[in-house]
C-alpha cells in the first residue's frame, strides 16, 4: 500500500514533551471516535547538504538519533494502547523536521494534530515560520491542542466562527463532520463592530442605533446564508444555534468556546508571515484559547 493508499488518519507529531503528549492525546481521542488510523510520527531534523551542482542530499541520521525517535513513537503507541487498546496505529520516523513530516504524511481527509509547543519547528506549522508555500499547501484541518495533564472532560459542544466567506465554510463543514463524529452540539458564532467616527460621541443615538441594525441585520443574513449552503440531510439530527453578538471575533469566539471542546476557524491564506492562519481572528484565537483550535487551511478537505 503507498501513501496515497494508505487509510484516513489523525496525524500527530510527537518528540516526548508534555506539548506533545497533550497533542496525542487528542489525536487519539478523535481518531477512535471518528474510527480512522492514528499515525504518530516523528521528525529527526537532519540538515541538508547542499552543493553548487548536485542535488541537496540530507545528513544520514546516527544510530543513537534513530534510536532516540523510535523509543519516542515506542513510547507514545504504548500511552495510546493504554486508552484506546483497539486503536489502529502507525508510526513513522523520518529524516526531515517536523514540519515537513506532519505535510508530507497528510492526505485530504486527514486531520493534523500539534501541540502549542514543544516539537521545536512544528509551532511554525500554524504560528508562520514554515515557509509560505508549504503552508499555504496544507492539504487538510490542523488542530492546535494547549498542553493538559491528560485527556479532558468533553462538553459535546464546538464552536465555529462564521463570516460569509469560503474559509468560513470549510470552517462550518468541518465543524459539523466532528459533531456527527462525536455527538456533539455546534454554535456558529457570528460577530459585527460598527464603524464608528472619530468623535464617536457627536454621532447621534438614533444614527448609532441604525448602524446597530443595519450590522445585526446583515449577521443574521450571513449566519443563515452559510447554514442554508451547508448543512444537508447527514445534519439534521445536529443540535446548531446562533450567536450573534457586537463584538471582536476573537473575543466572541473565546467567550463561547470556554466551555466547548473545540474552536473551528477557516483559514484565508493570505500568506506572508501568516503562514497557515488568516490573519488577526485566528492569530489571536491561537495564542489566547485554552482549549483545542482547529484551523482549516485554503486548500483543506474537510475531514469527515
Amino acid at each position: 500500500m503507498n501513501a496515497q493508499e494508505r487509510p484516513t488518519a489523525v496525524i500527530v507529531g510527537v518528540d516526548g514533551s508534555a506539548h506533545a503528549r497533550a497533542a496525542l492525546f487528542w489525536a487519539a481521542d478523535d481518531a477512535a471516535r471518528r474510527g480512522v488510523q492514528l499515525r504518530i510520527v516523528h521528525g529527526m531534523g537532519m540538515p541538508l547538504v547542499m552543493a553548487a551542482y548536485a542535488p541537496p542530499e540530507r545528513y544520514t541520521a546516527s544510530e543513537e538519533v534513530r534510536e532516540a525517535g523510535q523509543r519516542v513513537l515506542a513510547e507514545s503507541a504504548a500511552s495510546v494502547a493504554e486508552s484506546h487498546p483497539d486503536l489502529p496505529v502507525a508510526v513513522v520516523l523520518a529524516p526531515e523536521n517536523a514540519p515537513a513530516v506532519l505535510l508530507n504524511e497528510a492526505r485530504g481527509h486527514d486531520v493534523i494534530a500539534v501541540g502549542t509547543r514543544g516539537l521545536g519547528s512544528v509551532r511554525a506549522l500554524v504560528h508562520g515560520s514554515v515557509s509560505v508555500r508549504t503552508s499555504a499547501e496544507a492539504p487538510c484541518p490542523v488542530v492546535v491542542v494547549p498542553e493538559g495533564e491528560g485527556p479532558r472532560e468533553h462538553r459535546d459542544r464546538i464552536v465555529v466562527g462564521v463570516d460569509g466567506s469560503d474559509s468560513s465554510r470549510r470552517a462550518l463543514r468541518f465543524a459539523l463532520a466532528e459533531a456527527r463524529s462525536t455527538g456533539s452540539s455546534v454554535v456558529v458564532v457570528n460577530s459585527w463592530e460598527v464603524p464608528l467616527p472619530e468623535d464617536a460621541a457627536s454621532l447621534a443615538a438614533d444614527s448609532r442605533t441604525l448602524h446597530e441594525e443595519v450590522f445585526d441585520r446583515q449577521s443574521e443574513e450571513i449566519v443563515a446564508g452559510v447554514l442554508a449552503e451547508v448543512a444537508d440531510e447527514h445534519t439534521e439530527e445536529l443540535d446548531i444555534s446562533a450567536v450573534r453578538v457586537q463584538d471582536d471575533p476573537v473575543t466572541a469566539l473565546l467567550d463561547e468556546g470556554e466551555e466547548a471542546d473545540l474552536v473551528v476557524v477557516g483559514s484565508r491564506g493570505r500568506g506572508g508571515t501568516a503562514g497557515l492562519v488568516m490573519g488577526s481572528v485566528s492569530q489571536g484565537v491561537l495564542h489566547r484559547a485554552r482549549i483545542p483550535v482547529a484551523v482549516l487551511p485554503p486548500h483543506a478537505e474537510e475531514a469527515g
